[in-house]
C-alpha cells in the first residue's frame, strides 16, 4: 500500500540524492545544490505555497515526489493549457517522480500516479478533474498516466522542463468519478 507524508526539510538531502539521479534529472532538469533544493521545496514544506509537496512510501520507505496543486493557484500555468483543452473550475495537476532507478519499471509509477489521484479525491471534494501535461518524449511518463487510468485529451506546444526538449506535449486527464445515485 502506498502511504503519503508532505516533504518537510529534514527530506531535502533525499531529494537532492533523487534529483541527481540521471533517469530523474533527465526529466526534471533541477538544480541540485543543497541551496536550490531548499529554495525550491522549501516554500511548500513550510505551507507557504498553495502547491503540495508529498512523499511515497511503500512498506514504509519513501520511494517517489509528488508535486500536486490546484490549477487556478497558478494562474499562468492555467494559462499556459487553456488553449490546448477545457480547464474546468477545480481542476489540479501533478508531477511525479520515483526517486531510485531500481524502483523503475516494476509498476510504482502507475501505482503511484493511481494513488495519487484516489488521495486527491479524498483531499479535494472540490476537484473536479486532474490534468497533467507530459513530454510527448518522455514515454514512460505517458504510459504509466495511461496505466493508472488517464486518458490523453489534447496535444500541443508547452514549455518544456528541459531545454534539450522540444514542445511537444500531450495532456492527460481523469475526471472525479460520479457519486453513486441515491435511492
Amino acid at each position: 500500500m502506498i502511504t503519503w507524508r508532505r516533504v518537510a526539510e529534514h527530506d531535502f538531502p533525499l531529494l537532492r540524492s533523487w534529483l541527481e539521479q540521471p533517469h530523474v534529472a533527465r526529466w526534471w532538469n533541477h538544480e541540485t545544490s543543497a541551496e536550490a533544493v531548499a529554495r525550491d521545496f522549501g516554500p511548500a514544506a513550510r505551507g507557504e505555497e498553495p502547491s503540495q509537496d508529498l512523499l511515497a512510501h511503500l512498506d514504509g520507505r519513501p520511494f517517489g515526489l509528488l508535486q500536486r496543486c490546484r490549477l487556478s493557484d497558478y494562474p499562468e500555468y492555467l494559462a499556459e493549457l487553456a488553449p490546448l483543452t477545457e480547464v474546468p473550475a477545480g481542476a489540479m495537476s501533478i508531477d511525479y517522480l520515483i526517486g531510485e532507478v531500481r524502483q523503475t519499471g516494476r509498476g510504482l509509477g502507475p501505482r503511484m500516479i493511481g494513488s495519487a489521484v484516489e488521495a486527491i479525491w479524498a483531499d479535494y471534494p472540490e476537484a473536479s478533474c486532474v490534468l497533467v501535461p507530459v513530454s510527448a518524449a518522455n514515454r514512460r511518463s505517458w504510459r504509466a498516466l495511461e496505466k493508472a487510468g488517464l486518458r490523453r485529451v489534447a496535444e500541443g506546444e508547452l514549455e518544456p522542463d528541459n531545454p534539450v526538449d522540444d514542445r511537444a506535449h500531450y495532456l492527460y486527464r481523469i475526471d472525479r468519478p460520479a457519486e453513486p445515485q441515491q435511492g
